[in-house]
């Protein structure tokens, strides 16, 4: 009778646990930070970016005092992948040039160095990315886990702005796109962190 009692238990511990990790990964099965794209055409080329969206949920995002920045250093990762599980990914058809320095048509890496309130770097890599987790591939990276600054292309500040409204599921987006340029910005909670970028020829 013991035996049944103690099985009974552990079952019905199983059960719970199972209802709190399915509840964790979101109504339906949606994921707890779906995939995110945007793209602008400019000078008749096409710059796309694509990255994980985490969500808000309450949280306060960024910190402040010696914490600030803490959710982007996730275990120890010195940079900041800029959204989340997969690394952000940057695609251009035209050069771009970012802080007066071109960076050639093609794919890249993104990542952020978040150092203060208004102290962020924005940051092109060559890494490759992981679409999948593989601790043993030392060639891509899954988020910016085991990044380093060798494979950077370009590293530019970024101009940091306090939003009047809270953003709860993080974006990138390209605003105040002209004829030949415009920002690339990122926003979530009442932070939105924008770089500039000219199409070149």
């Amino acid at each position: 009778m013991k035996n049944r009692v103690i099985g009974s238990v552990a079952l019905g511990a199983a059960v719970v646990a199972m209802s709190v990790f399915a509840s964790a990964q979101g109504r339906g099965g949606r994921p707890a930070s779906p995939a995110g794209t945007s793209a602008v055409q400019v000078a008749g080329k096409w710059i796309d970016i694509s990255y994980g969206r985490p969500i808000k949920r309450v949280r306060d995002v960024f910190g402040s005092g010696a914490d600030y920045g803490k959710i982007t250093h996730t275990d120890g990762a010195t940079v900041w992948r800029a959204g989340a599980n997969v690394t952000t990914r940057l695609k251009t058809e035209a050069p771009l040039i970012i802080d007066g320095k071109t960076v050639p048509a093609g794919e890249y890496s993104v990542f952020i160095d978040v150092a203060s309130p208004t102290k962020w770097t924005f940051i092109l890599s060559n890494w490759a990315a992981q679409t999948k987790y593989d601790p043993s591939n030392k060639e891509a990276l899954w988020g910016s886990f085991g990044y380093t600054p060798d494979k950077d292309v370009v590293r530019a500040p970024m101009k940091v702005d306090t939003l009047p409204f809270s953003i709860e599921e993080m974006s990138w987006e390209f605003v105040d796109v002209t004829a030949d340029g415009g920002k690339l910005a990122v926003m979530w909670d009442k932070t939105m962190a924008s770089v500039a970028f000219k199409v070149g020829s």
